[in-house]
């Protein structure tokens, strides 16, 4: 497979969160970008078989939006969380904080839930990944030690995930949350014989509700149901990625 290089502007939205004035986010969509199907047009994963030309080319048009080259992490559905400014490169890990300015903290996904956290007073920002067995190990908790500021002075958005129509799971993934908290059995719905359809972004507000964060927002996006405007590897089996960025203005 040959990359055209014909890349189209690459399209994203911001976050809609009361988050301070000096913190920056953004959401890529899947569309934009020169990659072609079944990774079409603006995958950001340089690990999912799509041509490295086209990766590079569809990095370096986000990177102009960008204060600075974001840093991507090598994702294991794990919980370590990493300072940015004092880590090495790609490192193995599932979530990013930074508390200097022009930093990019970066996570991609395509089903699992990407979540973005910061203070109220803009002095810290975060990017997780959070698919469910992220989620179960303590993937945001561990993100929110790391920050190093009172759970109730973070403030959380919920980015495009799997939704709860669509993520249906066994009865040991839905055994394993509700031994861990038993209000978890909210989160799941019957829908056939030994499966549940799950709602991450409920999960996620118990978990997030749980360790004291209670300003939440976002979790109403389906990447399984939006193909125009989502990756979804549950959807399409091989695929894109999407990024969920955030960063401190300096």
């Amino acid at each position: 497979m040959i990359c055209s290089m014909n890349c189209a502007m690459p399209e994203f939205f911001v976050p809609d969160w009361p988050a301070p004035a000096n913190v920056r986010a953004m959401q890529t969509l899947r569309t934009g970008g020169c990659s072609v199907k079944p990774w079409d047009s603006f995958n950001l994963g340089d690990h999912v078989g799509d041509d490295a030309g086209c990766v590079a080319a569809n990095r370096e048009a986000l990177r102009r939006f960008l204060p600075g080259e974001p840093f991507w992490l090598r994702q294991v559905h794990g919980i370590a969380a990493v300072d940015v400014n004092f880590c090495p490169i790609l490192p193995e890990a599932d979530a990013a904080f930074s508390r200097q300015p022009g930093r990019v903290c970066a996570v991609m996904t395509a089903d699992c839930l990407p979540v973005l956290f910061c203070d109220r007073a803009g002095s810290v920002v975060a990017a997780a990944h959070a698919g469910w067995r992220g989620l179960l190990a303590g993937v945001l908790e561990e993100t929110i030690r790391s920050m190093a500021v009172p759970a109730a002075d973070l403030l959380a958005w919920l980015g495009p995930a799997i939704g709860p129509r669509a993520f249906e799971v066994g009865d040991e993934v839905r055994a394993a949350f509700v031994a861990r908290d038993p209000e978890a059995a909210e989160a799941f719905a019957p829908h056939s014989s030994g499966k549940w359809l799950a709602d991450i972004y409920l999960l996620a507000r118990q978990g997030l509700c749980a360790a004291g964060v209670s300003e939440i927002s976002g979790g109403t996006r389906c990447t399984a149901c939006e193909k125009v405007a989502f990756f979804s590897y549950r959807r399409d089996g091989v695929t894109g990625r999407m990024a969920s960025l955030i960063w401190l203005e300096a």
